[in-house]
């Protein structure tokens, strides 16, 4: 009886052991994806279409190539530009302030800002460092979100919403104020599109986390990020479906951490995390590299879970990103940001990734959101390389030969010329607006990126 009792409670220990080291699995893809900018703007506010002031941007968004005045200033900074010219170039003979891409603006003020450097035969863009800085308003709110990344308390720190400080987010400092990528809930004009080009199967983010103790406690876990050649599945009301299953691919634009769950938080080791970046063009999908990284990972009650990614970037991976994916010029007009002034700010304000062969810092701490949705990560059957799209490598060329040339240019400040294949010839040197039927091969400008004019 004693014996047989003791065995009753041997086998009850045991599977109360295993019951409560039970091996779990939660996966999620990542269906927003944003910079963590934070916003709160004047309810009682309106002037047009600008983004209101808010605690962080007093002076509210940018409006670089907004209107006439305001180019005006800018393209006074240009030495070698007359009084004359300068009045001619910001006030072009228009009945309205058109900006589709036959307007007089667009054409004008795209090519007049092409061309701003110490002499006329410098591209701007390719080498903003020989242009004027025009100005970027600078984020003024101590609250940021991100990760102390740095393991100190400094005095222009950031402080987190739930009142963490020593919060690094010098990306937000420098460039939160930047027009398209402000809005209330997510709703700046590059965000949006960025966004709405992942749910369309530009690329996909997944993560898995698995542990062998508690879902809600486990200080043994693993988090993995990373690609996934799957499109994003929609449910039947357009939303990102639940449920569904994705492959997680291993051989690039991924990582796996240790990480630990307190009370449902996920939070991971820091280490240099690979995994996809922001894009809405298939020449800037590639891998979003943050150095000294971490991730955290917040389950709702419903299932559906907000994830944090924080690190150093190479600032100039961010520079080239928001320009090259079709040309500065075009993107600055339609998007009413200057590019120069985004290059001082992140260069000013760049906390990481020390040089020892410039002296200046190619890092700047970084912060991105993610609206996470349950769904099933498992491995694929095979090996798997991340796949290319029919003719995007021609549009990738371009973007990676202009993307070197403005680092050499950025290091060496020695300016450079622009590439064969690069979208910066969309505009002829000295700033000459090209007609749309320029460029190589009797195409449109910017189809020198791979980007045809049905994209824009």
């Amino acid at each position: 009886m004693v014996k047989r009792a003791l065995t009753a409670s041997c086998i009850a220990v045991i599977a109360a052991s295993y019951a409560h080291a039970a091996p779990w699995v939660r996966g999620y893809v990542v269906a927003f994806y944003d910079p963590a900018f934070r916003y709160g703007g004047r309810a009682d506010y309106s002037r047009g279409a600008e983004i209101e002031p808010g605690v962080d941007c007093p002076h509210g968004s940018t409006t670089h190539f907004a209107i006439p005045d305001q180019v005006e200033k800018t393209l006074s900074l240009i030495p070698w530009r007359t009084p004359q010219e300068v009045i001619a170039l910001a006030h072009p003979s228009a009945t309205s302030l058109s900006r589709d891409r036959d307007g007089v603006y667009y054409a004008t003020w795209r090519a007049a800002s092409a061309y701003r450097g110490y002499n006329r035969d410098i591209e701007t863009y390719i080498n903003p460092f020989a242009a004027e800085d025009p100005g970027e308003p600078q984020v003024v709110s101590r609250i940021g979100e991100g990760f102390n990344l740095d393991g100190r308390i400094k005095p222009n720190d950031f402080v987190s919403p739930d009142g963490e400080k020593g919060i690094d987010n010098e990306l937000y400092r420098a460039w939160g104020c930047d027009a398209p990528w402000r809005g209330a809930n997510g709703n700046g004009t590059l965000v949006l599109r960025s966004n709405d080009k992942m749910l369309e199967g530009l690329y996909t983010i997944v993560l898995r986390i698995s542990g062998n103790q508690d879902p809600m406690n486990d200080d043994n876990a693993i988090l993995e990020i990373g690609y996934s050649p799957d499109q994003i599945m929609k449910d039947a009301q357009g939303n990102v479906g639940v449920d569904y299953s994705y492959r997680i691919l291993k051989a690039e634009q991924y990582t796996r951490l240790k990480a630990k769950v307190k009370d449902g938080v996920v939070e991971t080791e820091q280490a240099d995390i690979h995994m996809p970046q922001i894009a809405w063009f298939f020449n800037q999908t590639r891998d979003a590299f943050f150095r000294q990284g971490k991730i955290r990972v917040t389950v709702n009650p419903d299932g559906s879970a907000m994830g944090l990614v924080g690190g150093y970037r190479d600032w100039r991976d961010l520079y080239a990103q928001n320009v090259f994916a079709q040309d500065g010029g075009q993107q600055g007009v339609r998007e009413h940001e200057d590019h120069v002034a985004l290059y001082y700010a992140m260069r000013r304000h760049a906390d990481g990734m020390f040089n020892a062969k410039t002296g200046r810092y190619d890092g700047i701490s970084t912060a991105y959101r993610m609206k996470l949705v349950s769904v099933f990560v498992v491995d694929p059957d095979r090996a798997m390389a991340i796949p290319v799209r029919d003719g995007g490598m021609r549009g990738r060329k371009g973007y990676d030969d202009t993307m070197a040339a403005m680092i050499k240019a950025a290091d060496t400040l020695v300016p450079q010329e622009v590439p064969p294949a690069s979208g910066e010839n969309a505009v002829g040197k000295g700033g000459v607006p090209l007609g749309r039927g320029a460029g190589r091969g009797g195409r449109g400008p910017t189809s020198q990126t791979g980007n045809t004019d049905k994209d824009k």
